[in-house]
């Protein structure tokens, strides 16, 4: 029964295998199944797992720049609880945020922006994930300018449409998708539909969309990719529902685990070749 499943499996990638090819695996605020989420010590030990793009959430502070952090505010990961857009860079740089992630991990601090543009290679990207509003979008054009990396490398991502549709007006020649969640409505159909979406990626100039992977179906993500769009997922850590999705048309996985996808996915390969 094993050996079967095997082959069965094998014969899936066989079929897909195009769609691993150009595959990314984003690591989702760094590999912060390991590391404390939205650090340095995160991004790079993506980094030394193979992941092809980092991912991390960005604020503008109080006094004008910009942060790498996810929440609103810093209690869940800091222990003292600062509202980061009302709060200054050295008053979050007072903050130890690695010690909840383990002993070893304590004093590790909130990092800029310029911080990780610094540590992002040649050949990977960075999805920048604003929290907040298109007031930050004018500091991230010149954070952008200064950090020497290519345009292709820099991919901005947002729930906030309006964040996308002035970006994109802004620097056509840099990627940036729509986020946003599935859930059913009182009728029990999903929301936003794929219509809505697509009307959504029109309005803003969007290169593409990106939602959880809870409740996308592979007809979903068919309509995106049929009206030019690129299809995009998080945060999927199983490898079995992440290589799914790839043979369904996602061109990116954003995941806690990349080491754990990396290594399905050459398995699987290797699997195909046998």
């Amino acid at each position: 029964m094993q050996n079967l499943l095997l082959l069965a499996v094998a014969l899936l990638i066989t079929a897909c295998s195009g769609a691993d090819e150009r595959v990314l695996i984003v690591a989702h605020r760094g590999a912060s199944y390991d590391a404390p989420e939205n650090t340095i010590p995160a991004f790079n030990l993506a980094l030394e797992q193979g992941a092809d793009a980092l991912e991390g959430d960005f604020f503008i502070t109080a006094d004008n720049e910009i942060v790498c952090f996810h929440d609103r505010t810093t209690g869940r990961v800091a222990g003292t609880n600062l509202v980061v857009e009302e709060s200054s860079l050295e008053e979050l740089r007072q903050l130890d945020v690695g010690s909840w992630k383990g002993e070893e991990w304590a004093g590790i601090g909130i990092p800029t922006i310029a911080e990780v543009f610094e540590l992002v290679p040649p050949g990977i990207k960075i999805f920048l994930d604003i929290k907040s509003g298109p007031g930050i979008l004018p500091r991230l054009y010149e954070e952008i300018d200064k950090s020497g990396l290519k345009d292709e490398q820099i991919v901005l991502i947002a729930f906030n449409a309006e964040v996308v549709r002035q970006f994109k007006e802004a620097r056509p020649q840099n990627k940036a998708f729509w986020l946003s969640g599935l859930q059913h409505d009182e009728h029990g159909n999903v929301t936003p539909s794929p219509s809505a979406a697509l009307e959504t990626l029109e309005k803003i100039g969007a290169d593409g969309f990106s939602s959880h992977h809870g409740l996308i179906t592979p007809e979903y993500i068919e309509q995106i990719l049929d009206a030019g769009y690129e299809y995009h997922v998080w945060t999927v850590n199983d490898p079995a529902r992440a290589h799914e999705l790839v043979g369904q048309g996602a061109m990116s996985i954003t995941t806690d685990v990349p080491l754990r996808i990396r290594e399905y996915f050459k398995e699987m390969e290797t699997l195909s070749r046998r």
